[in-house]
């Protein structure tokens, strides 16, 4: 049950988090590092961002909450990533209660994480407390853990988290066919995560109605604070708002599904406030 429960808040942070399988491609084949594109910054990175997910296992069986915000800090082109994954409401607040609540500082044009923090409370006994560093001019990530020392990896080049890469990615081209790469720290190392634009779909059930979509698939190898297996698919709205209404997670046995539920944007009037009854 642990495993399960812990399987669960997977791609409930990954939609954030970036649920992957690292494609092995060969070096001449290697796409080029993707890029933010400018103009759609204005809007997932207004400072007043609020995504709501109702996470389900196959079948439908509601398993939990993720909760994802971005909100702006007082210093210019400073942003604060939170996601909290909550059992409450769900099929495991019983068995296994999941409260964990994760905070990314993001800064810069390209929203690079600085600092990462993430609390977990799960079961009724696992707590644990996780404190990531990132010097990006140096090339270096420090990781402490509880009251464990501290630890230094080099890393080189800039890299993102498991959630800036998420929101990331979210804001760079989805041409069909096109892959880009997204360099992110992760199970102490960094990994150049292949994402992979499949195609348009027009996506029903949604919240908001019948939807023009992009599918995009990270595909990755590291594990990360939770154990992925499999494919993760995403749907984005085919528009400027990039709204991420759908993440589907294949694990060891089944999938999860995280469907958008309420959403709060002002810079996306179109979608603003759609869903709010759910809340």
């Amino acid at each position: 049950m642990r495993q399960l429960a812990r399987q669960v808040s997977a791609p409930l942070t990954l939609l954030l988090a970036f649920c992957c399988c690292l494609i092995c491609l060969p070096a001449q084949a290697m796409p080029t590092v993707g890029q933010i594109m400018p103009e759609l910054l204005p809007i997932a990175y207004s400072g007043g961002e609020k995504l709501t997910y109702a996470i389900s296992y196959t079948g439908g069986l509601r398993l939990g909450t993720l909760t994802l915000t971005i909100t702006a800090l007082p210093e210019p082109d400073h942003f604060q990533l939170r996601a909290f994954v909550s059992t409450d409401g769900g099929a495991l607040a019983r068995i296994y209660p999941i409260h964990d609540l994760h905070m990314t500082t993001v800064v810069g044009q390209a929203r690079l994480p600085v600092r990462y923090e993430v609390w977990q409370e799960e079961g009724r006994d696992y707590r644990a407390h996780r404190l990531t560093l990132y010097d990006q001019k140096n090339g270096l990530v420090t990781v402490r853990k509880n009251d464990e020392p501290p630890q230094e990896f080099p890393v080189g080049a800039p890299v993102h988290n498991e959630f800036s890469a998420f929101f990331a990615s979210r804001l760079m081209p989805q041409r069909p066919g096109e892959d880009f790469l997204v360099p992110t720290f992760a199970d102490k190392k960094k990994n150049e995560v292949v994402v992979r634009v499949l195609g348009q779909e027009r996506l029903k059930k949604t919240i908001l109605g019948e939807a023009a979509t992009h599918q995009v698939t990270p595909i990755l190898k590291f594990r990360g604070l939770y154990d992925k297996r499999g494919d993760t698919v995403i749907w984005y709205t085919a528009d400027e708002c990039r709204l991420p209404v759908k993440i589907n997670s294949k694990i060891v046995i089944g999938s999860l599904t995280a469907r958008l539920i309420a959403y709060e944007n002002s810079h996306c009037p179109r979608y603003n406030g759609t869903g709010k009854r759910h809340k």
